[in-house]
């Protein structure tokens, strides 16, 4: 396993800086933002598309520092049922596949994104339950009439342009939010289709992630470096379906943490271990989302954290004890 990070952590600085000084913590290979929420600070796939110069100095530039790109991340929600949004968020995936192809990637992390109740929606409508039956016939509409026909067409552009791992994010407020809706969408749309774990979003859930891990297996395609703290005692008067804003840490059921900060060295060991166990061996990709520390600060700290955690050697060919 290598070390990563989400370079949009540093989008207020120019690119070379940025890989300058993340070089110098230790990081291996990089997760450029290329659209979507994460922005195109470092890297606009539009324009690199069409200018020459700038896209050779864009792979100049990544060259200089040696650390390749791993993945694009471009997170957003191409099924919203504002025509117009999804139609901006889909331009920007197609965007990073095209620049992807360019450049020899083969892997884009984002969303499943979330439709609207019907085709007359404003806004995304993220159902929890399949009661009173008004939630069933929503489901059944987002899944069957949106987003199944459409990842089904993107799997395919994403094969025709040499990506081959399309890395779902599960998120709530979007329709794969857990391992059971990540390989239900997997299993309608193919293998080109799997998961990128963030176990931060797990967390607040309730989910064990090792056991995600094992119940995803081969589907993990690449792995987010997070954590989350759950608040006991917020919790237990609330439980920890919180719409509170993230700036009101104190008061909130959880809030995001520096890897380290939410769950001990022996949780992240155990996830670790489970990845190599079901064949992962690719990425851990920081994302700092720790309202709590400054971004360097937040950053330095998941490094030396995982540096201490990761398994960077191949597996081992033999057991001599055996």
């Amino acid at each position: 396993m290598k070390l990563g990070v989400i370079t949009v952590l540093f989008g207020d600085k120019p690119l070379d800086k940025t890989l300058e000084y993340l070089r110098s913590i230790g990081i291996e290979e990089l997760e450029v933002g290329a659209g979507g929420y994460p922005g195109k600070s470092h890297c606009n796939p539009e324009l690199l598309l069409s200018d020459k110069k700038a896209l050779d100095t864009f792979k100049g530039t990544i060259e200089e520092f040696g650390m390749p790109i791993n993945a694009f991340g471009c997170h957003g929600n191409p099924v919203h049922p504002d025509k117009a949004t999804a139609e901006r968020f889909r331009k920007d995936f197609r965007n990073a596949v095209l620049l992807a192809e360019k450049l020899n990637i083969h892997k884009i992390i984002g969303f499943s994104g979330c439709p609207g109740d019907s085709e007359g929606s404003r806004y995304p409508n993220w159902v929890t339950c399949p009661w009173p039956e008004d939630y069933y016939h929503i489901l059944k509409y987002q899944w069957e009439e949106v987003l199944i026909p459409f990842w089904k067409q993107e799997a395919e552009f994403c094969k025709e342009h040499g990506v081959t791992k399309v890395a779902l994010e599960m998120h709530p407020g979007f329709c794969v939010y857990n391992p059971a809706s990540l390989l239900r969408l997997r299993e309608a749309c193919g293998d080109v289709i799997g998961a990128n774990f963030d176990p931060s979003h797990l967390i607040w859930q309730g989910i064990d992630p090792v056991a995600a891990i094992r119940a995803l297996g081969s589907a993990i395609y690449h792995v987010h470096a997070k954590d989350t703290k759950v608040d006991k005692y917020n919790t237990a008067v609330n439980g920890v379906l919180d719409t509170k804003t993230y700036a009101d840490e104190i008061n909130r059921s959880w809030i995001f943490r520096s890897v380290g900060y939410g769950n001990d060295m022996q949780y992240w060991r155990d996830m670790i271990s489970n990845l190599r166990l079901v064949g992962y061996d690719d990425i851990l990709s920081i994302e700092h989302e720790d309202s709590l520390m400054t971004s360097r600060e937040g950053l330095e700290k998941a490094v030396g954290f995982l540096k201490d955690a990761i398994i960077t050697e191949s597996k081992p060919t033999g057991m001599f004890w055996a």
